[in-house]
């Protein structure tokens, strides 16, 4: 797995992607092992970035699915998410929050009450 996640940063980082981040999700609620989140220079840059990757991984990596715009680019390898983004996007996105508190979500949903309500609901 780290061979993999090595190839993809290696790509992105000659190929001029800015703060890249990989996020260690296997001992987390999340549908993916790895999450990985790149900064791009803008719209072009971040379609050059996913031609970069698609040939430097394949055909060692399947591609199931790729999601497409100028300016958020979500590309599925099954137990790898990548994300390349604008730094407008990356900005008012924020997945780095996003994918740093799942750990702190799990434990607050597994230690709420069933039975709380609002105080405007309250008697």
């Amino acid at each position: 797995m780290q061979n993999r996640i090595d190839k993809i940063t290696e790509t992105l980082d000659t190929n001029k992607a800015d703060n890249i981040e990989v996020f260690d999700l296997r001992e987390k609620e999340y549908f993916v092992d790895f999450a990985i989140i790149a900064s791009s220079l803008g719209q072009k840059h971040t379609l050059a970035l996913l031609d970069h990757l698609k040939k430097a991984l394949k055909p060692d990596e399947t591609f199931n699915n790729v999601d497409e715009s100028g300016d958020w680019i979500v590309v599925d390898l099954g137990d790898i998410l990548i994300h390349i983004m604008t730094p407008e996007y990356r900005a008012k996105y924020d997945m780095e929050t996003f994918l740093s508190e799942l750990a702190c979500q799990e434990y607050s949903q597994s230690h709420r009450s069933p039975q709380h309500t609002s105080p405007a609901h309250s008697p």
